[in-house]
């Protein structure tokens, strides 16, 4: 039997330039969450333009899928000045929602963007029932709770506010060592500031210490011989505790991720597709979606604060790097003939392993395939190049080729 009943769960995935957003439309996503090219917390990622931002909403309403523009920086003065200009062109474009965490925002959203709804932003730092609440009295429609929060508090929140008033988690992604990012680190050490979308990660930097008496000696600092990686956070992965987070009330979950590829915009989409369907039907998720977290980069897992104090990785600050895309398919008819279009060199007879929107992980030996003039070829080689290869079984359009650790 369901556990939810008639309940719904927005799954929210990262878009972080037109390749990702047709990713996670694909792969199942009920909402996107993008940027323009100012206001936003990544500007790192690649981001719209606003004729971008347009035919971005154009594909995700033709999808069914609600999108969310972020407006989460702290303004100053002279942008506060711009803000009524972009956020009038967001309500006339048609977005969802705009994420924010500035209350002068917020004023400046409900008079120039009326249409639209307010999400309040991470960066606000909401951890308890008073502040959403005085967010809701503000017009918010929801609140993204801060990551440092646990489920049980999670749980009070959602008792203690209306229940018109929706809850957004982060529930998979990258976890900041300081709180909710709000650090002055990187500002301080390079100019980049981190509450501004510009955060150049010296949380992950390898630290040696210096005398100041012995100018250019330096003197390693470390817990073994590898070094020290003091500040080093977890990445979060909640793939396994869905069925808590509704019955906690929460009405979002959240992928992090707008600075991360297409490919784990795709498979991270995918694979909380399912993991929510099953939940909402009542049912166990299948392993084979569980594992696909494990075939994009990241830092080691941790349940975030939902459960207690995360921990933290000290070794080093790699990431897991493990799999690798191949190609991605750009056509494919019933009988899986294919057209690809190449991303990572591979060869006739290499192991490869086929994924897509709804289609499970499939390993398969690559076969007879030619180029884009049907001239048999051994190997792919050049980067964008389309190929010609018949697949184990019919895919969509944007499944991925990918070569595992093994192969």
């Amino acid at each position: 039997m369901p556990i939810a009943g008639n309940r719904k769960l927005e799954l929210l995935a990262p878009a972080g330039d037109m390749e990702r957003l047709e990713m996670a439309v694909a792969y199942g996503a009920d909402a996107v969450y993008l940027a323009g090219e100012t206001f936003g917390m990544r500007s790192f990622a690649g981001n719209f333009t606003p004729e971008g931002l347009a035919k971005a909403v154009a594909l995700c309403r033709r999808h069914g899928v609600a999108v969310h523009v972020t407006c989460n920086t702290m303004p100053r003065s002279d942008e506060a000045d711009r803000l009524p200009e972009w956020l009038a062109y967001l309500n006339d474009v048609g977005v969802d929602a705009v994420i924010l965490a500035d209350v002068g925002v917020l004023s400046l959203a409900k008079q120039y963007a009326p249409d639209v709804k307010i999400h309040i932003s991470t960066q606000a730092s909401v951890t308890n029932y008073a502040a959403a609440r005085a967010w809701y009295a503000l017009g918010a429609s929801r609140v993204i709770l801060a990551r440092e929060l646990s489920l049980d508090e999670v749980r009070t929140i959602r008792d203690k506010t209306p229940p018109e008033l929706e809850l957004e988690c982060f529930v998979h992604g990258a976890m900041c060592v300081s709180y909710s990012g709000r650090c002055l680190l990187s500002n301080y050490m390079t100019g980049r500031d981190a509450s501004r979308g510009s955060c150049a990660q010296p949380c992950r930097y390898k630290y040696a210490l210096m005398e100041e008496k012995r100018p250019g000696e330096y003197f390693p600092v470390f817990e073994d011989e590898r070094g020290t990686y003091i500040m080093n956070s977890r990445d979060m992965c909640m793939i396994d505790h869905i069925p808590e987070l509704l019955d906690a009330g929460v009405d979002s979950l959240k992928i992090e991720g707008r600075a991360k590829s297409a490919y784990y915009a795709a498979v991270i989409t995918g694979a909380y597709r399912h993991a929510v369907d099953a939940a909402l039907a009542g049912e166990p998720l299948d392993p084979v979606w569980r594992d696909e977290v494990e075939k994009v980069s990241h830092r080691h897992y941790s349940t975030g604060f939902f459960f207690g104090q995360p921990g933290q990785f000290t070794e080093d600050a790699r990431y897991v790097r493990d799999w690798q895309v191949c190609a991605v398919v750009e056509s494919c008819d019933g009988q899986g003939n294919a057209v690809l279009s190449l991303r990572n060199k591979f060869a006739r007879g290499e192991e490869l392993e086929l994924v897509g929107p709804g289609v499970d992980p499939t390993a398969f030996a690559v076969g007879e395939m030619a180029d884009s003039d049907g001239l048999s070829i051994a190997e792919a080689r050049t980067p964008q190049m389309k190929v010609r290869l018949t697949l184990p079984r019919a895919v969509p359009p944007l499944s991925l080729l990918r070569r595992g650790p093994a192969t």
